[in-house]
């Protein structure tokens, strides 16, 4: 059994320590909103945080997150009956158009946030370096952007 914290809540998992966290969470937790994209950590679609930082979780053991927090895009908001700022923007300003790869932006976003609450439209590009096939990343753009205002870190 490998213990690890997903959204809050402490979890056993029956699985083998190679079996990758994102297949975990889908298959043995369900928990469904990482997406499976490239399975080579390209596409950024698996994108949870572990203890805080944005990791593409296709290409990472769950055991070596074994006993470690997870947050997914269902707990991103920690647990409060709102949105998480990130997601209360993406919202604003209607990014998804098929909205597969969103949920991996959305964490990289909130993770991005965190440590750099006035990120430049450089940043935003360095920092979301995700795939997405619908071409949206104008509209990503202006949501990180809103979502730091709504943070307060924006003027």
């Amino acid at each position: 059994m490998i213990p690890l914290t997903v959204n809050g809540q402490a979890r056993q998992v029956d699985a083998e320590p190679d079996k990758p966290l994102l297949w975990v969470l889908r298959e043995d937790l369900n928990v469904v909103g990482p997406k499976f994209g490239c399975g080579i950590a390209v596409c950024g679609a698996c994108t949870v945080h572990v203890e805080g930082q944005p990791v593409r979780s296709c290409s990472i053991a769950v055991g070596d997150v074994a006993g470690k927090s997870v947050i997914t895009i269902e707990g991103l908001a920690g647990g409060e009956s709102t949105l998480h700022a990130v997601q209360r923007a993406w919202i604003e300003n209607q990014v998804p158009q098929c909205g597969y790869c969103q949920p991996g932006f959305i964490m990289a976003a909130a993770a991005l946030l965190k440590g750099k609450p006035r990120p430049s439209d450089q940043d935003i590009d360095d920092a979301l370096n995700n795939i997405c096939r619908c071409g949206t990343y104008s509209a990503i753009r202006r949501a990180v952007h809103r979502a730091a205002a709504i943070l307060g870190g924006a003027l």
